[in-house]
């Protein structure tokens, strides 16, 4: 393919070549379903040949879309870093910053300190993305990225600034009405437990509870603390639901142990920007004040 790369079009392409979907490219985008349909017909009418196969179940690269792809990842790689590069630069206390969060530190934790910070620097303009999807940085996803795990491995800045600890837990009324005729190893109780049901975590192997059921299965941090809270079963939570959610109980019987911990990663062209400096720093400094809500007895 011998066609000059339509610039303004490349987002688009790649994220509908990465996401297999209109819509999840719209998302990844931040543009509507019909503005990435409309782009991608654009490009595909400029070079005269379908990209795309178009299906019930999503859309999947052509002969002539696999053979753009590698092109187009190239430009991208090129033009990322060319940005990355001068946005370095900036010494300016102003501009945008793309930061992405998890949901439950989003709608737990974090609006009141940035509603501060917006308040301190003015001229900054945030946006925020409130996702469990691991967004890639070197791709411009984003330019700051809150990440609870246990470690981080990818070629990026990383400062880890809190560490949760974890307990088992669930509603009074749950206790009340399956712990009296439980068995010694859980027999009788449920787990909510988190992600895919493709196997059974190490965890649960080694709770007080191995053999109670594994009943249901969430891949949401709030969704699976309220299901706790409704009475549904038991799971794995931070600690810090205690305070925030009197009518959970730690189930009698578990241990209060570490578990993962609060990353800020930023690619490392930008750490020296400003306006990106300014706010890992704070927010660090917020992570930080919180250590003890988040570690609780440990703290």
């Amino acid at each position: 393919m011998t066609h000059e790369l339509d610039w303004s079009g490349l987002p688009f392409f790649l994220a509908v070549a990465r996401s297999g979907s209109l819509r999840a490219a719209a998302e990844m985008t931040g543009a509507t379903h019909a503005t990435v349909n409309r782009r991608l017909q654009a490009l595909e009418t400029a070079y005269g040949v379908r990209l795309f196969d178009r299906t019930r179940s999503g859309l999947s690269l052509t002969d002539a879309g696999e053979e753009l792809l590698p092109q187009a990842e190239a430009a991208e790689t090129v033009i990322v870093g060319a940005r990355r590069k001068v946005e370095g630069l900036d010494q300016e206390a102003s501009g945008r910053v793309h930061l992405s969060v998890p949901p439950f530190m989003a709608y737990e934790f974090l609006a009141e300190p940035l509603a501060r910070f917006a308040k301190r620097h003015p001229r900054i303009d945030l946006r925020l993305t409130v996702t469990n999807r691991i967004q890639d940085l070197n791709r411009a996803e984003a330019d700051v990225s809150m990440r609870v795990a246990f470690e981080v491995d990818e070629d990026v800045v990383g400062r880890k600034v809190a560490q949760f600890a974890t307990a088992t837990y669930a509603s009074q009324a749950y206790l009340d009405e399956h712990l009296p005729n439980a068995g010694p190893l859980g027999e009788g109780l449920h787990w909510i437990g988190w992600g895919e049901r493709k196997r059974i975590p190490d965890w649960m192997r080694a709770s007080a509870f191995p053999k109670a059921e594994k009943r249901h299965w969430v891949r949401d941090g709030i969704m699976q603390t309220e299901l706790v809270r409704a009475g549904l079963g038991m799971a794995n939570l931070p600690v810090y639901v205690e305070q925030l959610y009197p009518e959970l109980q730690r189930v009698p019987g578990c241990k209060v142990e570490l578990g993962r911990h609060i990353w800020l990663l930023l690619h490392s062209d930008l750490r020296r920007t400003r306006r990106i400096r300014l706010l890992v720093d704070f927010l660090a400094e917020e992570m930080k004040a919180l250590r003890p809500v988040f570690l609780g007895p440990l703290a």
